[in-house]
This record gives structure tokens, sequence and C-alpha cells, in this order.
């Protein structure tokens, strides 16, 4: 026995009195140390034992519709919009229509300043007029160019015809010259006969041979030869008389038809002069209609009229604005033809474009009704892409009905548009064809598929690589499960016309049912089962307790201490906190 002394709280000394401890006998801490260790391992047995009963998530077999969609976004537009502009520059006098105004067809919009325009109009008639005056003047002097021209032809055709009577008298003139010259030659004859036979007659009066009567016949007739003679002569004379005066007569009627020709050229030439001096003015006045017609286009420009029936979208002027439309023209007013029936303009991204086909049903949202679906149908898919970012679009048109008029241009739209339809089909949840069951779920199921006891290592082995690919987040190959190759275990992805299995939880055992893939959606997809049958309501399995249970025995925790096991872990069966 030994004393102590210790400070006390209150700033005094106590003494404590020790005593020395009493020896307990051993074989109670023996005892004491097996009793732990039988609770500790029967602690343990309960909660393995606990942890060996696999619990299953499961979600019914249905059978309805499904539907594949492609998702995208847009934005609305009227179907058809019309920019309203001008033709004319000018400014701004009057607005006749403003924001949202339900215009018809042929409404004035608005109205431009007119005092240049009506000045343009008024000058281009006053121009028409004179050039009508101008054009009946000429008229009126080019009519009598042709009475002119056939007064000159008349006057040459009559210088032709003296001339050819002239020609005619010439050579009746030089036929009776040869006449008379022929009477000469035979009257000379006949005088050199007379005077022949009066000198023969001469020598036979003196003879005797012959009566003084045959000489004084014979003298006669030599004085009535030589008459005869002098007349044929002076008509010789005369003859030629006549053909000189035919010549000279030739001469003047070919002078009076050389002038009467240059007459009728000068006459022709004049006429023509007057006719294209006619024709001209005719042609100015037609420019000058022209112009009259353009200022008078112009001027009705000045009033912007609605081209169609709609609603007045966009008003982009004021009064006193002035407006150019020398190198384009300017945009005034934008009218959406018919709100009733609105396009969305949805931009499909290149994965998704190829499932696309117009005439598929489009529903989508917009920001101003959140709680309300609208309903469209596909028009049309464009060809002509859209790159932003790298990331390629397609512009699809969606027609929209709008007779409520709650949808306004340029809302934007999250839409979804169903690709594929499929009613009363067999529709199971995703998630079931990437489970994979514990080891050891499956021995009574594979027997009762024909599996022999001699391969239940060869399913061990298995059911050892399907547990370990389960716990590294991956799925067993095709060739690895005794299910057969499925095309779902090879590459992962659930794909319409693919292979796969799922598993049913029939009276609290798991059956595998070998099944084809048909329409894919967003979290189902419908099958159809290769062998057996598959019926609504059938559980399928898309889960079980064993993964979380998995995580925790691979920590190697202790389920009483949390520690690890194995030799110099801290929180082992016989190691306790230090």
């Amino acid at each position: 026995m030994f004393t102590l002394d210790r400070p006390a709280t209150n700033g005094h000394v106590s003494t404590v009195i020790l005593e020395p401890a009493r020896r307990r006998p051993r074989w109670l801490l023996v005892l004491a140390a097996v009793a732990c260790i039988l609770a500790i391992v029967a602690s343990v047995v309960v909660v393995r034992s606990r942890a060996g009963a696999v619990t299953y998530t499961t979600t019914p077999v249905t059978t309805g519709s499904l539907a594949q969609t492609v998702t995208a976004s847009g934005t609305l537009n009227p179907q058809n919009t019309i920019d309203v502009g001008t033709q004319v520059s000018g400014t701004i006098s009057e607005i006749d229509a403003d924001f949202n105004a339900h215009v018809k067809k042929g409404q004035v919009l608005a109205k431009l300043d007119s005092t240049t325009f009506q000045a343009a109009v008024d000058q281009a008639q006053a121009s028409l007029q004179q050039a009508e005056a101008q054009a009946a003047a000429s008229g009126a002097t080019a009519s009598g160019g042709p009475s002119a021209v056939a007064e000159a032809e008349a006057q040459a055709q009559s210088a032709a015809a003296s001339a050819q009577a002239a020609q005619a008298n010439a050579a009746a003139s030089k036929a009776a010259i040869a006449t008379a010259q022929t009477g000469v030659t035979k009257d000379q004859a006949a005088l050199a006969l007379a005077q022949q036979t009066v000198n023969r007659d001469r020598q036979l009066l003196s003879q005797g041979y012959i009566a003084q009567a045959q000489m004084d016949s014979d003298q006669s007739n030599l004085v009535a030869a030589q008459s005869t003679l002098a007349s044929a002569q002076a008509a010789v004379q005369q003859a030629q008389a006549q053909d000189a005066a035919s010549v000279a007569q030739i001469a003047q009627a070919a002078a009076t038809q050389q002038a009467q020709q240059a007459a009728t050229g000068v006459s022709s030439a004049t006429a023509a002069n007057q006719a294209a001096t006619h024709d001209a003015s005719v042609a100015q006045i037609a420019i000058d209609r022209a112009q009259l017609v353009t200022a008078q286009q112009n001027l009705a420009h000045t009033v912007i009229t609605s081209p169609v029936d709609g609603t007045v979208i966009a008003r982009d002027v004021s009064v006193g604005q002035t407006v150019a439309a020398s190198l384009q023209t300017p945009t005034l007013y934008a009218i959406a033809q018919d709100l009733t029936k609105m396009e969305l303009d949805l931009a499909v991204g290149e994965p998704d474009i190829g499932r696309v086909q117009a005439g598929d049903p489009v529903s989508f949202t917009v920001l101003a009704y959140p709680n309300r679906t609208f309903t469209g149908t596909v028009q049309q898919v464009r060809k002509n892409p859209t790159t932003v970012s790298n990331v390629v679009t397609y512009d699809t048109v969606v027609i929209v009905d709008n007779k409520d008029g709650a949808l306004m241009p340029g809302m934007t739209a999250d839409a979804t548009i169903q690709v594929a339809h499929v009613d009363d089909a067999t529709i199971v949840p995703l998630a079931a064809f990437s489970y994979t069951p514990p080891s050891g779920a499956l021995k009574g199921a594979r027997k009762r598929n024909g599996t022999t006891a001699q391969s239940g290592s060869a399913h061990a082995s298995a059911a050892k690589t399907s547990s370990a690919a389960r716990s590294a987040g991956t799925q067993p190959s095709g060739g690895g499960s005794p299910w057969g190759k499925t095309t779902i275990a090879s590459s992962g992805a659930v794909t319409p016309g693919s292979t796969g299995r799922i598993f049913v939880l029939q009276n609290g055992k798991l059956h595998p049912v070998p099944v084809k893939v048909g329409l894919v959606g967003d979290t189902t997809a419908s099958v159809t089962p290769l062998r057996g049958t598959l019926a609504s309501g059938a559980q399928v399995v898309v889960g079980d307790n064993s993964s979380a249970k998995g995580s925790h025995a691979a920590s190697g925790g202790n389920p009483l201490t949390g520690g690890q096991h194995g030799p110099g872990g801290r929180g082992g069966p016989l190691g306790g906190a230090r």
C-alpha cells in the first residue's frame, strides 16, 4: 500500500491511497477471448448469409405503341413573307398601315412625295403633243410628194413618146430619101435614053429616014425626062431636109426625156425625204408616248400598295424619311401572307437527317406556352447544309396549323420528329439488355435449358467472367455467354435489327429469353422473342443488389468493424482498435 499526492481543482492537494490489484485466474481470460471470437464469427456468418440473398429490380413487359424520334430546335416563320419596297426614290409623305395591320391586296400602305413625278408627267405630255403636231405637218407635206412624182413621171413618159415619134419620122424620112434617090436614078436613065433617041433621030432625020414628027416627039420626051429628073432630085432634097429635121427632133426629144427623168428623180427624192421626216415624227411620237407611260408609272409608284392579303409584321420607314432606290430596292414593309399556317425551320443534325422524311409527324413546344404541345408535319428536307463550328445541320421545313394565332414569327421551338412508329409491340426497357445476373443465379435455369452436370464448371467460369465484367462496368462478349453470341453484347449498342437476351423473373428464378430488337426509343425498345414467348406483364430484370455487395466486398471491409481482412489489418477479427 502506498500514497499519491494529486492537486485538486480547488487549489488543495489530495492524497490518494493505492492498493495493489488482485490477480484473476488465467483461465477466465482465455474463456473471455474464446467467447469474443465465437461472437464475431457468428455475426460474420449471419451477415454473409443475409448478403447472399439477391434482390432483383424488375419492370413489367408492356404491349402498345412505340415511336422512334429525333429532337431538334428551330424557329417559326410565316410560310410566305413578302418584302414590300419602292421602285422610285423619294420622301415618305404618308403612312397608312402600321404593325399587325390586316391589309388587303391593293390597299395603300404609304405614299411618297409626288411633286417631281407629277411635273415629269406634265412634261412628257407636252412633248407628246408637240411630236404629234410635227407629225401632222410632215404628213401633210409628205402627202404631196407622190402627186409630184406622178406628174414628173407622166411628163417623162410623154417625152419618151415624143422621142419615139421623132425616131419614127426619121426612119420614114430615110425611107423617103431612098425612094427619091431611086426615082432620080430611074429618071436619069430615062433622060439619057431620051437624049440618045433625039441624037439618033436627028441623024436619021437629016438622012430622011424618019419624019419630022418623030423628031418632035422624041424631043418632047427628052424635055419630059429632064423635068421628071428635076422633080425626083427635088424630092430627094426634100426627103433629106425632113430627115435632118427628124434628127433634130430626136435630139430634142431625148433632151426633154432626160430632163423629165431628172425631174422625176428629184421629185422622188423630195417625196422620200418628206416621208422620212414624217416617219421620224411618228417615231418621236412613240418615244414621247413611252416617256409619258414611264412618268405615269413612276407617279403611280409613289403610292405603295399591298401586293397580297396578309398581316404587316414589319414597318421600316416613317414619315419624312428619304428612301433611295438607285442601287437596290429598299424594304418598307414585311407582310406575312397567311399567319394561320406557319413554317417551322428545324436544324437537324447530320447523324439524324438520314431518318427524317417528308410526311413525318412533329410535336414541339415554345417558351411562350410551356404546357402546350403543338403539332405539324415535315414538308421538306432541304439538301443545302449549314456548318457552324464544324457541326453540320440541314434545314427541315415543318408545316404547322396556327388557326388560333397563338404562334408568332420568330418563336424558338424545341421539336420532336417521329421518324418511325410501331403498334401492338412488345416493349421492354433498354436497361434489360445490359443486365448480367450474379454468379450462381442461373444454375437451375441452365439445367432446365438442357445443360448437363458435367458442364457445371464451364458455367461457373462463365458466371465468374460475367461477375467480373459486371463489377468492371462492361458487358461480356458473345463468345463468353452461355446463351450464345448476341450482336448487342458484341457492339454494346441496342440498335434496330440487333439480337440480345433479357432475363425474366418467374417464381423467384431467372429465365433468359433471346430476343430480336425492333424499334428503339429513348428508354425502351420493341422486341420479338427468338425462342418461347414474352407475355405482357412479365417481369423483366433490369438490376439487382449484387452490385452494391460487390463494391462492398471489393473493399474488403469487415461488416462489423469496417476494417480490412488479412494479417496486419487494423480491423481484423482478432485485432481491435489500438
